[in-house]
This record gives C-alpha cells, sequence and structure tokens, in this order.
C-alpha cells in the first residue's frame, strides 16, 4: 500500500464545494488584493487563536520579519532562538538587523531548552523566539519568566501549531506577538503562500499592518517605509472556507498520533514524540527517532511510504551561519537529532489502514 506524506488533494475533495464557492465568490468581486475577503479572515483567526487583533501577509517568513521590524529591532541588537527549526526563524532575526543568537533544545520535545536560554542572555539581547516545533508548545512559563527577568520580548513562532494550547492557554497570547505560516501543508493551509501575526496590543498590530502595507493603512498615505506583504482575497478566502473545519481536523491529527504512539512506542530503536506535561501536541508533523533513520527511510520508500526529514541540518551548523563558527558540543541534542529524526505520514484523513501499512514497515525493519 502506498502510503502519501500528506494528501491535499484529498482535503480539497472532502470540503471542494465550499473552496470552490469561496474561490468564485474572489472572482465575482474581484476582490483580489487586501478587501472584504482579507477583513473577514483576519477577525475569524484572531477570535481562533484567541487573540484581539490578526495582522495578514504574504507568507510565515514574513510575519516574523513584520514583528520584528513593529518592535524596532536595530543593529546590534541579540535576539535569542533554538537551534531546531527552519531558516526562516532566524534568517528574519537577520533580515531585521539583528544577530541570531542559538540555543540548543531540551532533549526530548525538540522544542527549545529554557535553561540554554536563560544562559545565553547579555546586555545586548532585545527578545527571544521559541519555536512550538512540530505542532508541541515550548516551555511558555520558563521562557516568559526569562523574558521578564531582563525586560525582553517575546514572538512566538506558531508556524507549525495552530490551535496548540500550553496549560490550557492558546500558544501565540503568551508574548508580545506571534507568527503563523499558512503554507499549504500546515494545519490551516492555503493553497499559495500566505501568513499572520497575532497579538494582544492594538498599538503593534498598527504598525505592523502598515509595514506590510508599504507603510500606510490608506493607499497612497505613507507613515513610514514599509514592504509589500499583502495576503490576497484568494487565498483569504480558502483560509476563511477551512478554517471551520481546523478543530476536527487537528483532532483526527491527535488520534492519528495516539495510533502511532500505541504501535510505535516499543519497538527497538524507535523514540516516538515526547510530549511534556500540560502541552497539547497538534502534530503538524509526527517525527520519532531513529539511530538508523537513513536506512529506515529508504525501507519505508522502498514500499511505497513518503517520509520526511524535518529538518536535516540544525541551524547552527548550515553553511550560512558559518560565521559563526559553532561547534556541535554546543548544540548536542540539536546535533543528535538532526541524524535521527524522520517525520511520518500525518495529515487529518490518514486511514488506519495506512497506518498500520506505516507501523507494520516500521516494526518489521531490521537495517
Amino acid at each position: 500500500m502506498a502510503v502519501p506524506f500528506a494528501d491535499l488533494q484529498l482535503q480539497y475533495q472532502t470540503i471542494k464545494s465550499e473552496i470552490d464557492d469561496a474561490i468564485a465568490a474572489v472572482i465575482g468581486d474581484s476582490a483580489f488584493i487586501r478587501g472584504p475577503h482579507v477583513d473577514a479572515f483576519e477577525q475569524q483567526f484572531a477570535r481562533a487563536a484567541e487573540a484581539k487583533h490578526c495582522v495578514s501577509c504574504a507568507n510565515g517568513t514574513d510575519a516574523l520579519y513584520l514583528a520584528m521590524a513593529a518592535l524596532k529591532v536595530q543593529p546590534g541588537d541579540e535576539v535569542i532562538t533554538t537551534a531546531h527549526s527552519w531558516i526562516s526563524t532566524s534568517a528574519m532575526i537577520t533580515h531585521a538587523g539583528a544577530t541570531p543568537v542559538f540555543c540548543d533544545t531540551d532533549g526530548s520535545t525538540f522544542t527549545v531548552d529554557p535553561a540554554a536560554v536563560e544562559a545565553a542572555v547579555t546586555p545586548r539581547t532585545v527578545g527571544i523566539i521559541p519555536v512550538h516545533l512540530y505542532g508541541q508548545p515550548a516551555d511558555m512559563d520558563a521562557i516568559i519568566a526569562i523574558a521578564h527577568k531582563h525586560k525582553l520580548w517575546v514572538i512566538e513562532d506558531c508556524a507549525q501549531a495552530h490551535l496548540a494550547r500550553y496549560n490550557g492557554q492558546a500558544v501565540g497570547t503568551f508574548g508580545q506577538a506571534a507568527t503563523y505560516s499558512f503554507y499549504p501543508g500546515k494545519n490551516l493551509g492555503a493553497m499559495g503562500d500566505a501568513g499572520a501575526i497575532v497579538t494582544n496590543d492594538a498599538a503593534l498590530a498598527e504598525r505592523m499592518a502598515m509595514l506590510a502595507r508599504h507603510g500606510g493603512l490608506v493607499k497612497h498615505q505613507h507613515q513610514i517605509e514599509g514592504i509589500n506583504s499583502r495576503l490576497d482575497g484568494l487565498q483569504a478566502a480558502i483560509l476563511s472556507a477551512k478554517l471551520p473545519h481546523l478543530a476536527a481536523w487537528t483532532e483526527g491529527r491527535r488520534n492519528a498520533a495516539r495510533r502511532y504512539d500505541a504501535g510505535l512506542n516499543q519497538v527497538e530503536d524507535v523514540t516516538v514524540p515526547q510530549v511534556a506535561p500540560g502541552r497539547t501536541h497538534v502534530y503538524h508533523l509526527y517525527t520519532v527517532r531513529h539511530r538508523r533513520r537513513d536506512a529506515l527511510a529508504a525501507h519505508l520508500k522502498a514500499h511505497g511510504v513518503q517520509t520526511a526529514i524535518n529538518y536535516p541540518t540544525a541551524l547552527p551548523f548550515l553553511a550560512a551561519y558559518e560565521r559563526f563558527k559553532h561547534r556541535c558540543e554546543q548544540f548536542p541534542n540539536a546535533f543528535r537529532d538532526q541524524g535521527q529524526i524522520l517525520s511520518l505520514p500525518m495529515f487529518a484523513e490518514i486511514t488506519e489502514a495506512q497506518q498500520d501499512e506505516v507501523i507494520g514497515l516500521v516494526r518489521a525493519f531490521r537495517g
């Protein structure tokens, strides 16, 4: 049985009429840039994220940049983030004018280690960007305590964590702002690029919106120098059509994760995702560790099962950061994980038969 890593076509078919009607409405209104469909999605997503304000933008990478630019990051500033993430997290620190400072993960959840964050604070530190990697919240109580102690801002990278919760509180509501990606494969995905920032700070929301729209909220009235990072009407309408289904899709992912856990947690050499107490994991990715990861991936591929490695090189070891001369012993957990992580097929509609195929193949693997 072939098992895809994700099945976006199947998701579309389950709500085809809703998506098609949404697209037709935008075309009928010729509301391609900003307009009522974007306004409606911003309001809807703010409610879903349990935040007061949502500022949409072109993608999740821009969201990170806009948040830091609005917080007036300056050259010479340092921003602390995790050693284990997609490069957008750290690259936007650089593009905003600051220096990224990497911290190791905690060894079990793939999220940043608060003790490492505390140790990394210097007089130049202005903020922290924790990443809720794979859909599991970082340790926000500890991170917020560090931020308060040192008077730092916090931007939560929620690109993979739509609807995740930490001790009952929605991720994205702990710091000054939180960024989201709606890349097609995300738990809430557009049919193209899309992103957003949420915040409870009205003044910050206004500045981020201005920055995303050439520096002004009214055409030709440019209060500051901004960039062009707008969510288009088609993507907004598609996201609005999908958003009411997100809770059910999330539960589907969590059910699938429980089935994987039951089938794999006693398999030799396999470490299933470890979920810390008080954290609601939404399983954007179901990522295991295995000492012979590459051989296991090849075994699954040979039998028609698609997998992915998220991410094969931890951020400090990328060529983009050679200037820092990082060493593997500085980030032992991230260094170990980059050679062991493997993401198995995970999507809300995955069937028990498909999961049984994956579980059976993993259990049968002998290297």
